[in-house]
């Protein structure tokens, strides 16, 4: 049993990482709330990779936009078009509001993604219009074009969210926020390494019920669904079944995640807090943007506040 007590967490967290105790390279004050914004290609994916993490954020008073840049509107086996958008577009505002977020889906249709100037401009004005201290997207390389071209539009938007003359109607940032990417299991060019790695054990309940919200897609399979698995959907009443439904699988991806970086979070927990961590979700630092030292970096997550909870 984990005899870890809230009163005594910050002591020894900073005897378990040092790190903590490094002054904070970040500009802002330590009592202002900090500005997240996380980038999905489709609605769900913000959801499913950063869903934990942003809930803890949430929970701390920090202010988290989780965006679609696609309407998701071919990404089911038997509807698409407005009504499929519309219909996702609701999911995830539904999954925003038990979060603790903010949500917003871009109309740009779903599979036709590119990394146009005018679609760089988009991310450009959503990153200054939310002033971002820290901005979330998929890498450059993975399966979906879409999931890729967010990747580079947000990385074109590192340095361009600073120039006064670049989209001059919406007022540039004098602080480039810090940019990451979220995990993926990719090979090629180069695999996923995680700067940071959040136990989500506090809130795994919290990102299970948000992703029940999103029927379309964890429950009746999204574009690679079938009529037979959306027949196993359970009803929406009582909505605990769905989440039961999921438990198992979300159970596996969240536990495996954890197990994959168990050294990163034992650098990050120490090791008697690391190894009893169950959920996790993980990111990696781009080269572009601010380049926080470590210290900074881990400040801008809510390491203290994850530290999964006493037995009741």
């Amino acid at each position: 049993m984990m005899l870890l007590l809230r009163n005594v967490i910050s002591p020894l967290l900073l005897l378990a990482c040092p790190l903590l105790l490094l002054p904070s390279a970040l500009s802002a004050a330590d009592n202002e709330p900090l500005r997240i914004i996380c980038f999905g290609a489709h609605p769900d994916d913000a959801e499913y990779k950063n869903g934990g993490t942003a809930a803890l954020w949430a929970e701390q008073g920090h202010k988290v936009k989780l965006v679609s840049v696609t309407n998701g509107d071919i990404g089911h086996f038997e509807m698409a078009g407005g009504t499929l958008a519309q219909r996702r577009s609701a999911e995830v505002k539904a999954a925003a509001k038990i979060l603790g977020v903010e949500s917003e889906v871009l109309d740009i249709h779903d599979g036709e993604l590119l990394p146009t100037l005018e679609n760089r401009k988009k991310i450009v004005k959503l990153i200054r219009e939310w002033k971002a201290d820290l901005v979330i997207s998929h890498r450059p390389w993975d399966y979906h074009p879409d999931h890729r071209y967010v990747g580079v539009l947000v990385q074109d938007a590192a340095f361009m969210v600073t120039v006064p003359y670049f989209c001059p109607d919406v007022p540039r940032l004098k602080k480039n926020p810090v940019f990451m990417y979220s995990s993926d299991g990719f090979q090629k060019p180069y695999p996923f390494r995680p700067d940071v790695v959040v136990a989500l054990d506090n809130v795994f309940e919290k990102k299970l019920k948000a992703v029940a919200q999103l029927v379309s897609q964890s429950l009746e399979g999204g574009a690679g669904g079938s009529p037979e698995r959306a027949a196993k959907v359970p009803p929406a009443n009582p909505p605990e079944l769905r989440v039961e439904h999921l438990r198992p699988s979300w159970t596996r991806r969240q536990s495996n995640e954890a197990n994959k970086y168990r050294t990163e979070l034992i650098n990050i927990y120490g090791e008697d807090v690391g190894k009893q961590v169950k959920y996790a979700e993980s990111f990696e630092l781009c080269e572009y943007g601010s380049r926080p030292n470590k210290q900074a970096l881990l400040k801008l997550f809510p390491i203290e506040a994850s530290i999964p909870k006493a037995d009741e």
